[in-house]
């Protein structure tokens, strides 16, 4: 029977739980970080030491975490990156710039448990011997950065941040840093261009890796909310304990946005693989089912940037045909049905849902938001966002729906330099190609209704 299974939440929506570091420690807060502080040199079967940041940084790679912000990338293996012989300072960013429509799980953290998130980054910045930090949150998210400063003040006073924490010889500092509102702070380069105060157009790599030039051509690490909390809880069960939950390359837990039509809109943290779309969707643990009298009609799995599924497709997962439904939510199973986890936000559409409008909105979202850097890009959302304007205000046409495809066609495949090229371009080839009739009967219709010139 699927159910959640609460790590990061395990407090959050607790009844008299608040988000100051009071409460945070009678829950047990801070230990962990001492346990990682308090780490002695440990001597290997091959006669060589290991320190206690590379134990910390052994046990997040066996972990198997991989990065819950939208690419899936393995953490451990990240921070492998890290260039640690330059002589130059590293830095660790918190991206908290939650832009991707669908999504509202870090937030959740943010605004409940603060402190968790401090104590997770305070334990990477150790492991990765980080002595300046940053969180960077969205602009349009105020209180949560009201709620981190005064979580960091609170840390402050207890000696869990600053220098000389707790006795242990190391320093560090973590500030926040607000955005002013752009979804293309998401994206790690452009996020580091906007903390150094410039406009956040993403950085072409090679050669600009954050790993090895990144914040002020630093060493830099850039981590998601969800992603840091978690090396929390690796630190204090170890990389073996925390790969047994989930499933194999996709271990953990995940915290899952549900939004659209369905009973139970929310947030709901589960072990990855461990439920399936159809659960998630239906179960009265979840979801809890769609509107009464409706019938499902699409799900986009990983935010608005990912490939829309249609209801009732089915895949070849592993060798075996799966229905829609059936299909585990874990990384590599999205993958393989040709979409993605992304940002772990589901958005449920029903029989009522006007496919073209809701392309039109989306489409209009991601023109708005272009950095403007790359002319496929810049130029290729805002044809596409007026096309689906004129299928949406009658004055579509019936080769619009072929028009579209060909534009989305043009703007991927290392033509952009992020990846904002896929997200405004997967959206429209997955709808257009799975809906087809819809954009061409809309087109048809207004294409009749128009009055026709004759000739004299």
């Amino acid at each position: 029977m699927p159910q959640e299974y609460k790590l990061i939440l395990k407090y959050a929506d607790e009844p008299g739980y608040t988000p100051d570091i009071e409460c945070y420690l009678r829950h047990g807060g801070y230990k962990v970080l001492k346990k990682a502080l308090a780490l002695q040199p440990k001597t290997l079967p091959d006669g060589k030491t290991q320190t206690a940041q590379e134990q910390i940084r052994h046990e997040v790679t066996a972990s198997g975490l991989r990065g819950r912000g939208g690419a899936g990338f393995p953490c451990g293996l990240k921070w492998s990156f890290v260039d640690r012989k330059s002589g130059k300072p590293i830095y660790l960013i918190c991206n908290a710039d939650e832009s991707e429509p669908g999504t509202f799980k870090d937030r959740q953290i943010i605004h409940k448990d603060p402190h968790q998130l401090i104590e997770g980054t305070i334990i990477a910045c150790f492991a990765n011997d980080v002595h300046i930090a940053y969180i960077y949150i969205r602009g349009e998210m105020p209180d949560g950065a009201k709620l981190l400063n005064k979580a960091l003040a609170e840390a402050r006073s207890k000696n869990f941040l600053g220098k000389n924490i707790l006795g242990s010889g190391y320093n560090l500092e973590i500030y926040v840093h607000r955005g002013a509102g752009a979804y293309i702070c998401g994206e790690e380069t452009g996020l580091i261009e906007s903390l150094e105060g410039k406009r956040p157009y993403p950085r072409i790599k090679p050669p600009y890796f954050p790993a090895v030039l990144g914040l002020w051509m630093c060493p830099t690490i850039v981590n998601n909310v969800e992603t840091l909390c978690n090396v929390k809880h690796i630190a204090a069960m170890g990389g073996a304990e925390f790969a047994e939950l989930g499933t194999p390359n996709n271990t953990g837990t995940r915290i899952v946005s549900i939004s659209g039509h369905v009973k139970r809109p929310g947030y709901y943290e589960v072990e990855v693989g461990k439920v399936t779309i159809g659960e998630l969707i239906n179960d009265p643990v979840f979801g809890g089912g769609l509107r009464p009298g409706r019938s499902l009609k699409a799900v986009i799995p990983g935010g608005s940037s990912a490939k829309v599924f249609k209801a009732g497709e089915k895949f070849k997962i592993k060798g075996k045909e799966v229905d829609l439904l059936d299909l585990p939510y874990d990384f590599d199973s999205l993958v393989q049905a040709g979409s993605m986890s992304g940002s772990s936000a589901i958005i449920v559409m029903d029989d009522s849902t006007d496919i073209v409008e809701a392309l039109a909105n989306i489409a209009e979202f991601y023109a708005h938001e272009s950095c403007g850097q790359c002319t496929p890009c810049r130029e290729g959302s805002l044809w596409m966002s007026k096309a689906l304007h004129r299928l949406t205000h009658g004055a579509g046409r019936a080769q619009d729906a072929d028009y579209l495809v060909k534009i989305a066609d043009n703007i991927p495949g290392g033509r952009t330099i992020c990846a904002f090229g896929e997200a405004c371009a997967w959206p429209v080839q997955s709808f257009v190609t799975k809906f087809k009739d819809e954009f061409v009967a809309k087109g048809a219709a207004d294409e009749e209704r128009r009055p026709r010139r004759t000739s004299e």
